[in-house]
């Protein structure tokens, strides 16, 4: 550890969860995988925003750079440059949505680089344009966890008030998809969960009070367009900006506004998203039409339905939740794996039988036993391939065999679960204040 360039405020925490941990394997995945974000994706930039690539793609993605800096929040409690950091994440962030709410991934300069030519509205400052609420969502929430952690107001700036105008505009409109909606997104010579069918603009969806997304936290398109956890992400997030609103902002309509489209998102989840499964009970599905079509699964990527209690739209205990979980947590789940050395999670995105990291440590962040915990915490370490970092996916069998060596968002997620079993939780997020209420 002698050899990384990193601030002392990680160093100190790297010895603090080093000193807490009996083993040694364990304790080193944790400082590299910790120090690896830090070290490798985060570029400061000229004006005091802060740029910060995904890993092994050069491009800047909201929703991952948002879950790679959130571990960082325990540090920006003390440690003001890391704080200025994150801040500057979150400024571009806010940059980037005004410049367009539903592109994804975004370059660091207006370069013209992109995935793929798609056909869509692009400009050269966008990677990529697949609309994804949880993209929106993970900008929010992150702006809010920054003020719990630091107390720092000044990143609610015009330019982020410009901003939740502009999501909530958007989100208000995707109600509408088919009537309102301008966007569309077709890509040529591709799988089709990289298109949007029916020439751009998805399946057909019915009015629910949910808002329309096109594309999963995977990048995938979505099967029907009303995705639920995308959706649940949606209403914590406008909850944390009436919070905003109205103690810091001391906007009432602004809070009153974010109330309202809340309160709209989420009588549209407990009224279409949720059906009766002859083994489980009531559970919530994955994707609904709003025409009776569901799409029950899970996937790895966050938001996800294992990760309902994380996000915060409810506790642990919920019942529903509980049989979501046992539902997706069991092979009827068709994305769900057991191997011989794991068992967990996976993806469309990725493989048969490869199960993610980020699901892995999703499920033992809400684990309410220790047992499970414990057991995650032991198929987490051994399964990197002796990298000692986190990977995409990797085969059941043989961890040997994964995608993505360099996955920032990986990670993260990894050193967060490692805080978590550690008793370090980021100020003012959900299971924080669930362990600080109980």
């Amino acid at each position: 550890m002698e050899n990384r360039k990193i601030p002392a405020s990680m160093n100190k925490l790297i010895n603090h969860i080093k000193d807490s941990t009996t083993d040694d394997k364990l304790s080193y995945m944790f400082e590299n995988c910790f120090a690896n974000t830090y070290e490798t994706t985060i570029r400061p930039q000229d004006d005091g925003t802060t740029f910060v690539i995904t890993g092994d793609i050069p491009a800047m993605w909201l929703r991952d750079s948002a879950a790679q800096v959130r571990p960082y929040l325990v540090l920006a409690e003390t440690d003001e440059k890391m704080a200025d950091m994150i801040q500057g994440v979150i400024q571009k962030h806010m940059e980037y949505i005004n410049h367009d709410p539903y592109a994804n991934a975004f370059n660091e300069k207006p370069t013209g680089d992109r995935y793929a030519d798609d056909d869509t509205e692009m400009t050269p400052l966008l990677w990529e344009r697949k609309y994804e609420i949880d993209s929106l969502c993970y900008s929010i929430q992150l702006a809010y966890l920054f003020w719990k952690s630091t107390g720092r107001t000044e990143h609610f700036n015009d330019t982020f008030k410009k901003a939740m105008e502009n999501i909530m505009h958007v989100w208000k409109v995707e109600q509408n998809h088919a009537e309102k909606s301008s966007y569309f997104f077709r890509r040529d010579n591709c799988p089709p969960q990289d298109t949007l069918s029916h020439d751009g603009k998805g399946a057909p969806v019915k009015y629910t009070g949910m808002t329309w997304s096109g594309f999963r936290p995977s990048d995938d398109a979505c099967q029907y367009g009303y995705l639920i956890p995308a959706n649940m992400f949606a209403v914590v997030a406008l909850r944390y900006l009436n919070e905003i609103a109205k103690k810091v902002l001391s906007n009432q309509n602004l809070a009153q506004k974010a109330k309202l489209l809340a309160d709209e998102i989420d009588e549209g989840i407990q009224t279409y998203g949720k059906v009766e499964h002859p083994d489980y009970g009531e559970i919530y599905a994955y994707e609904t039409d709003g025409f009776g079509n569901y799409n029950l699964m899970d996937d790895a990527n966050v938001p996800s339905l294992l990760s309902i209690p994380y996000l915060g739209y409810s506790d642990l205990t919920d019942k529903t939740y509980q049989n979501t979980r046992d539902f997706i947590l069991s092979k009827l789940n068709p994305y769900y794996y057991e191997g011989t050395v794991a068992k967990g999670i996976g993806s469309p995105h990725t493989p048969e039988q490869y199960i993610w990291h980020i699901a892995l440590a999703v499920q033992g962040m809400t684990a309410e036993t220790l047992e499970e915990k414990n057991n995650i915490l032991e198929t987490l370490k051994t399964t990197d391939a002796d990298k000692y970092l986190m990977h995409e996916g990797f085969h059941v069998d043989n961890p040997d065999q994964f995608t993505r060596p360099w996955f920032s968002w990986a990670n993260s997620m990894f050193s967060e679960f490692i805080l978590h079993i550690n008793g370090v939780h980021v100020k003012g997020s959900p299971l924080a204040t669930r362990l600080s209420t109980h």
